[in-house]
């Protein structure tokens, strides 16, 4: 193994979420030095202590992976700062900018899904690849893409966990999204599954019936993805797909719905196409080390 003194630069990662924020420090061919987790509060309170745990530790740039939506588009007026969430204080908030005052260094930012994207592809089961989704399926759904090896932007971001979905006729739970009654997250994500079940994922993992519906709206999202961006593998993440029995009913339903319409040797493996998140919940922070290389080297 490398010594520190061979392996370049210190780097930061930041993957902050809308719950908790994880900073850890490392190097770019992803090893993991420290580790620090707090709480997401104001950013007022919370950004400073992160900015100075950075600096403290001497890293020489920091990758952020952000909570969105937020502005990842570097011509962008916005870029770096937190758009229209519900949460207290965060709303405009511009988080790169802060973030590279309170370090002195260079900061590279994205989405939190992107991220988790990137690790995987840099470090992960897709190495290789250069057209992945990297979907997280909990609290909420969120989906990174990454096309011709660049991360997918365009106007805003990707927010695949907002494709509509068609209700299954025996469905009748309320939807889990404020905006939209039958989109992939409104009916999938972890508080959706509460409210069609009365009891938490973890709960209910000896109900078939449950894991029937989540697979079939899974799969309806993910044949789509197929056909829009043409993947050569598809990564599920996040608290959700931690239930195993999923990922054969989600493969054996994505084919169903392709029903032969493309023939390729990925698709003629789906137990290589459909996959789980390979890094043991370090593919965001992994991803945020890749970043912040890159912008480093920029």
């Amino acid at each position: 193994m490398a010594d520190e003194k061979d392996r370049g630069a210190l780097l930061g990662a930041l993957e902050a979420g809308g719950t908790k924020m994880v900073l850890a420090t490392g190097y770019a061919d992803g090893t993991v030095v420290e580790r620090f987790e707090t709480p997401t509060t104001a950013p007022e309170d919370v950004v400073p202590r992160m900015a100075a745990w950075f600096k403290e530790r001497g890293v020489a740039a920091v990758g952020v992976g952000a909570f969105g939506p937020t502005g990842v588009n570097p011509r962008s007026a916005t870029f770096g700062h937190v758009l229209d969430t519900p949460k207290p204080g965060w709303r405009g908030y511009d988080f790169r900018g802060e973030m590279m005052r309170g370090t002195g260094v260079a900061v590279g930012y994205d989405t939190d899904v992107n991220v988790a994207c990137l690790g995987e592809v840099t470090f992960g089961s897709s190495r290789g690849l250069d057209v992945v989704v990297y979907l997280t399926v909990g609290t909420g759904v969120g989906a990174g893409v990454m096309i011709d090896g660049r991360l997918l932007h365009g106007m805003l971001h990707p927010e695949a966990g907002h494709v509509l979905l068609t209700r299954r006729a025996d469905d009748q739970a309320p939807s889990s999204c404020p905006f939209h009654d039958n989109c992939l997250e409104g009916l999938a994500a972890g508080p959706a599954i509460q409210k069609h079940w009365g009891a938490p994922a973890v709960e209910l993992a000896d109900r078939p019936e449950v894991w029937d519906l989540e697979s079939d709206y899974l799969a309806q999202a993910l044949a789509g993805y197929v056909m829009c961006y043409s993947p050569q593998r598809i990564i599920l993440g996040g608290g959700v797909m931690k239930q195993e029995q999923l990922f054969p009913l989600v493969r054996e339903k994505v084919a169903a719905n392709i029903a032969g319409y493309l023939k390729t040797d990925e698709l003629a493996d789906m137990d290589s196409y459909i996959v789980p998140a390979s890094l043991g919940g370090d593919q965001g922070i992994m991803g945020c080390l890749e970043l912040a290389r890159r912008e480093l080297e920029a």
